[in-house]
């Protein structure tokens, strides 16, 4: 069933527009030189031999340094969702833990069937499970913003299925960020930054000045003996807090209570990469770092009555907050070189992610005023150490180049652990008719706490060959065996045909999966309560708990799909176009039922566990989602007026569920419930926009550099149990511009504005705000909703 509204008429238009604009230029662009164009070598993609950008067998966009340096935002995930409209960030907000860790999304589908590779090996996913009403529910995705924009080179994001090649999670496509390689130079930056907005809610508006971001980073080349390198990145980032929340009708006179918006945040990160030649062709490397992030986001307020406060502690009502202390790890040495024919890559990588919840300015009111105000509420850490062993080689077989042949292993042991949270954060105390733990956050209690672990290995292999000057192909396949669920075999044939000296053709079939991650099948989290004046717990189960399986809980199975591509890419001079199409077929997507309760049947099952209410992880939902990318550069170098570029990009994807969960899972009962419910659905298929674009221009000439970018996002829809209450973000652009002057050949100064004319989502009438008021714009918006940024930056190289 389709449940979003199409733009294709406006991306049509806007793309032809842009076409034509485009394509316009050439006669004025052959007065360049030649050496004025980039070659940027792909590694993404394929295990065999690298190819340049336009020359891949599947679409990869590559994003240089400079283009995260033009804009105002210091997270890299923000950064990303700007210069790649196949790549959405939306900036939720009063979704507990996700505030802090929040995901990136690719092509619109779940941010955990993205996989991201650090310096081509797999990078540790986060230990957070987003639960909450927020884009990529019931998803464990890596965590983007815990690398530094400083330590990067470039970043590829392959647009194309790749589980035949890199294994699970790769079902959207795959993000490899590469690390900066140095053993000379250095650059130090300093900057700072500011919202400057209106904030015009249903119930009020006012001016705000807050956000300040104050960021140093910076790195530095050291030489490794004679010939090696080692490059030290290091980004320190402190901000305040913003909040766009609406009046609260509660309480008299009505004022803003809550804080919705960006946590306060502060950070800091360091990386190093480094690469040692030894005798006979072979090479030592090493890579990694460490990140440190306090986030402190709000809950809802309470007032002065509310069941969950203890007037005499909280006379006027109280805001708790949510503190989360993110700390990764991670570490990747390696060697590689020749034996004999056979080019060679043998690596060892680990890598690690601790949470620990705190809830501040808050109170269990079961304690009454022997209730602590601050509570720590336990801990979530994932960690992977992985194997592997890569050899290729080239076989003269009567092709027009050489056939390669690439072989690989790999080993993966992961582990998930949850440890429970001081008593008071969960516990019902004394007066068991109030609220039990810890208000705004619950902690974890002794009976979630696990430690669990798997392992997996695969074997892989990959063919390609350029068979006549015009046909390139390359077909790979790829084994695993999990210790906890089964096997799995994924495939995938990709070819190219070149038509002429500028037009090719290029299309890809494969099939992929995603392993159901650990955090999946083993996170729980329940609260207790009073029923009937009997303590039972609510939350969310495993599904190889006894809980979940009384409601007919299967045990989770891999996401497996089907990926068709089909694109061209035309060049002529300085002109560069792709246009890829894509269709993605995904069975038995992993999704978190709907709370189950209220009936007298459920109550019964539920009974003899001391529950009354419980959701869990379920295989069941299918989808389909189909789309298109374009992707226009166009450079142009003058004698007299700088040198300028020209880029447009356009995704417009579509996601339909085929296949709901059945509602007799639960033979024994008369009444099924309703497993994933409309609003459940509509956070699978529209929590980021139908189409998203952006057209940018860049100039440079003499000591200036200019940029601007202007970026459309299609509707988005929040939607609520009915249709009549839907909240939508609304069709919006946005606009940034930055101006860079050189101070010196060595030092530049920046200034720039993020959202240049203060944009809004839409904002949410009075009625469906809540009876808080402070949801005053749709967490689901895919800019968010902090409005104008206003930013300086000094930049230091050596």
């Amino acid at each position: 069933m389709s449940i979003r509204a199409s733009h294709r008429t406006l991306a049509a238009a806007l793309t032809a527009t842009t076409a034509l604009t485009l394509i316009s230029f050439p006669a004025f662009a052959q007065q360049a030189s030649a050496d004025s164009d980039v070659t940027e070598v792909v590694v993404t993609g394929s295990r065999t031999q690298p190819r340049s950008r336009l020359d891949t067998l599947a679409p990869v966009d590559v994003i240089r340094k400079d283009a995260l340096d033009a804009q105002g935002s210091t997270e890299l995930a923000q950064a990303l969702s700007r210069a790649a409209p196949s790549l959405t960030f939306p900036r939720p907000s009063a979704v507990d833990g996700t505030d802090s860790v929040r995901p990136a999304s690719l092509r619109g589908l779940s941010p955990d069937q993205t996989l991201v590779l650090l310096n081509g090996k797999r990078r540790h996913t986060s230990a957070q499970v987003n639960t909450n009403g927020s884009a990529g529910r019931g998803s464990a995705p890596a965590d983007l913003n815990a690398i530094p924009t400083s330590a990067l080179s470039t970043v590829e994001i392959l647009r194309d299925g790749a589980s035949a090649q890199y294994g699970s999670d790769a079902i959207a496509g795959v993000v490899n960020l590469r690390l900066r390689e140095a053993r000379s130079g250095g650059s130090v930056s300093a900057s700072y930054g500011q919202y400057n907005t209106e904030v015009e809610a249903a119930r009020s508006s006012r001016k705000e000045n807050d956000g300040r971001t104050s960021n140093v980073a910076g790195w530095v080349g050291l030489p490794l003996g004679s010939d090696g390198f080692l490059t030290v990145s290091g980004e320190y980032r402190n901000r305040e807090a913003t909040n766009r929340a609406d009046t609260d009708p509660r309480v008299t006179p009505n004022r803003v209570t809550g804080r919705y918006g960006d946590p306060k945040q502060e950070s800091l990160a360091l990386f190093a990469n480094a690469g040692k030649p030894l005798q006979n062709g072979w090479e030592l490397y090493g890579f990694g770092g460490v990140q440190d992030l306090k986030s402190e986001s709000a809950a809802f307020f309470r007032p002065s009555n509310n069941s969950g406060n203890v007037v005499s502690i909280y006379p006027d009502g109280f805001l708790p907050l949510i503190s989360v202390k993110s700390k990764n790890y991670s570490a990747t040495f390696g060697t590689r070189g020749q034996w004999g024919d056979w080019t060679s890559d043998y690596s060892v990588n680990w890598g690690r992610n601790e949470l620990e919840y705190n809830t501040l300015n808050s109170v269990n009111a079961s304690y009454g005023t022997a209730s602590k105000t601050s509570f720590y509420d336990g801990k979530v850490v994932y960690d992977q150490l992985v194997l592997n062993a890569d050899i290729s080689r080239q076989f003269p077989i009567g092709f027009y180049s050489p056939l390669t042949f690439a072989l690989g292993v790999e080993g993966r042991h992961e582990n998930y652990e949850i440890t429970a949270g001081e008593q008071q954060s969960w516990a019902l105390g004394p007066i068991t008719t109030a609220g039990a733990g810890a208000q705004g956050f619950f902690g974890f209690q002794p009976s979630n706490a696990v430690d669990v672990n798997r392992d997996n290995f695969g074997l892989y292999a990959e063919l390609s060959a350029t068979v006549v000057p015009q046909l390139s192909f390359d077909f790979a396949a790829r084994a695993e065996k999990y210790s906890d669920f089964g096997d799995n075999l994924s495939g995938k044939l990709s070819l190219r045909y070149e038509l002429t000296d500028n037009l090719a053709l290029r299309g890809s079939v494969s099939t992929g999966f995603r392993a159901p991650s650990l955090q999946q099948q083993y996170f729980t989290s329940t609260a207790s309560v009073v029923s009937g004046g009997v303590v039972v717990e609510t939350g969310t189960f495993p599904a190889s708990s006894a809980v979940a399986r009384t409601l007919g809980a299967p045990a989770l199975e891999a996401e497996e799909s089907t990926n068709y591509a089909a694109g061209l890419v035309y060049r002529k001079g300085r002109f560069e176009l792709t246009v890829d199409a894509y269709r993605i077929n995904i069975d038995n997507r992993i999704v978190l039922t709907e709370n189950l309760s209220g009936t007298t049947e459920i109550t019964n099952l539920l009974k003899p566990y001391g529950v009354t209410a419980a959701r869990f992880f379920t295989n069941g939902v299918d989808s389909e989602t189909t789309g298109i990318d374009l992707v226009a550069n166009y450079r142009l170098p003058t004698d007299d007026y700088g040198r300028f570029n020209f880029n447009f990009a356009w995704n417009s994807g579509n996601t339909e569920i085929t296949r709901l969960p059945g509602a007799n899972t639960v033979s024994s009962l008369q009444n099924p419930p309703v497993l994933f419910a409309r609003i459940r659905q509509y956070i699978l298929t529209n929590s980021t926009p139908e189409n998203k674009g952006s057209a940018t221009v860049d100039w440079s000439g003499g000591k200036w550099a200019v940029n601007g970018r202007a970026t459309y996002y299609g509707d988005v829809i929040d939607a609520a149990a009915i249709f009549p209450n839907d909240i939508h973000t609304g069709e919006k652009t946005l606009l940034d511009l930055s101006a860079s002057y050189k101070l010196t050949d060595k030092t530049s100064f920046t200034f720039g504005a993020d959202n240049v004319f203060d944009v809004y989502p839409d904002k949410t009438i009075a009625s469906l705000q809540g009876s808080q008021g402070a949801l005053a714009f749709s967490r689901f918006s895919p800019f968010g909703f902090n409005g104008r940024y206003l930013y300086t930056r000094v930049t230091h190289n050596w």
